[in-house]
């Protein structure tokens, strides 16, 4: 297919796909999947290898959130049954940290629900991320705590914090229609925030919520421009007692075509699979390895994943081979242009603050709740790990 050739030259060049480029990968057909896959995986093996690096969330507070944001089980007004509970102690978060490191994550994201961290809230948080480092010697910090204002992401860096989280979700033309309490343009100033401040930056979207193929194009080219070092792909994850509980859009063949639509418009970018990866890739998660260099291991935010040695055996089967802490994630020369000691250390990227989690133009395989293809009964609202006196899933 001449359209797949012509982005795998540019992927291995580093060159932007032009927009209808990067539309008409969505817009294949089942049929021609598996080679839409392979001409993505080219441009993951040239830059990752076959290397996949493993992150663990840790959800410092859950729920209570003051923010309407539609997709999120944590939201103003939201009745979905999740666990809710205040800041976890540092030695809480730092114990629920060394789960995910043992398990093999390189990187721990640190996530708060809520608008954004007080001053309090960020001194908070260094302590935590002194623990953190303190107990589990090499490992990366990223912090997920909502819009920075000035001088809060410095104050994070200076604390260790490696990274910094803040996704924008949607497109920019779409994103009042998902959330009315902040806008877009929030979203953008606290990522260019992180970015200033030295912090490597990680910025993503949710793809699921009813966007049109133009949306979804939109954003991640709008994400291209950021330049963050990583891209989270996460998925709707429907909560009942949330506006979106019945967007049911997704198909694991659409999922494929998204990650590989990012992948090409960000060659050389960590690319996570993130949020709701069970919920609609489900057995063809394997597949999504060849597109993306970088996953969550076990639960997210307030919804279980699967088991964390499961994702391992998946790696392992499909020919992957677990990222070590020494090695570094990003390409050289992404390396060599980072600002500061945290671009080395090899980018990351946590959740939005909701949990990771319409009409598509140009799909054949939209579904709606009650369908085959809506899979509720895979939606699993997470009990154990942080705030609870289970151990965690990792």
């Amino acid at each position: 297919m001449d359209l797949l050739n012509t982005l795998v030259d540019k992927g291995l060049r580093r060159e932007l796909p032009t927009r209808e480029e990067a539309l008409a990968v969505l817009a294949t057909s089942d049929d021609d999947l598996l080679d839409v896959v392979a001409a993505a995986g080219r441009v993951r093996r040239q830059w990752f290898g076959r290397r996949v690096k493993l992150n663990y969330l840790v959800n410092l507070k859950s729920g209570l959130c003051p923010e309407d944001c539609s997709y999120c089980s944590q939201r103003l007004g939201s009745t979905a049954e999740i666990l809710k509970y205040t800041w976890l102690k540092p030695d809480e978060a730092s114990q629920a940290a060394a789960a995910g490191v043992a398990g093999g994550a390189k990187r721990v994201c640190l996530v708060a629900s809520g608008r954004g961290p007080t001053d309090r809230d960020v001194d908070r948080v260094s302590k935590t991320i002194e623990a953190i480092k303190e107990r589990n010697e090499g490992v990366e910090v990223c912090a997920c705590l909502g819009l920075l204002s000035e001088g809060q992401a410095e104050r994070l860096r200076e604390a260790g914090a490696d990274a910094y989280n803040h996704n924008l979700n949607t497109s920019e033309a779409t994103y009042g229609d998902i959330t009315t309490t902040h806008t877009y343009a929030d979203r953008v100033d606290t990522v260019q925030k992180a970015h200033g401040a030295g912090l490597s930056a990680c910025s993503g979207l949710i793809a699921g919520m009813g966007e049109s193929d133009g949306d979804l194009v939109d954003v991640v080219f709008a994400l291209r421009e950021l330049d963050p070092d990583s891209v989270p792909v996460n998925f709707l994850i429907p909560f009942e007692g949330t506006p979106l509980a019945k967007e049911w859009n997704l198909t694991p063949q659409r999922a494929l075509r998204i990650l590989a639509m990012v992948r090409f418009v960000c060659p050389d970018v960590e690319v996570r699979l993130a949020g709701g990866r069970e919920v609609h890739l489900r057995t063809l998660q394997p597949l999504a390895l060849h597109l993306v260099n970088s996953i969550f291991l076990g639960d997210y935010l307030t919804s279980e994943g699967q088991a964390g040695r499961a994702d391992l055996e998946m790696i392992a089967d499909a020919g992957f081979e677990v990222e070590g802490a020494d090695t570094a994630t990003l390409p050289a020369h992404r390396v060599d242009a980072a600002s500061g000691g945290c671009g080395s250390q090899g980018g990351g990227g946590c959740a939005p603050c909701g949990d990771t989690a319409g009409d598509t133009a140009g799909d054949t395989g939209q579904q709606a709740a009650g369908t085959p293809g809506a899979r509720p009964d895979l939606v699993s609202v997470r009990r154990r790990g942080a705030g609870t006196g289970l151990a965690p899933n990792a």
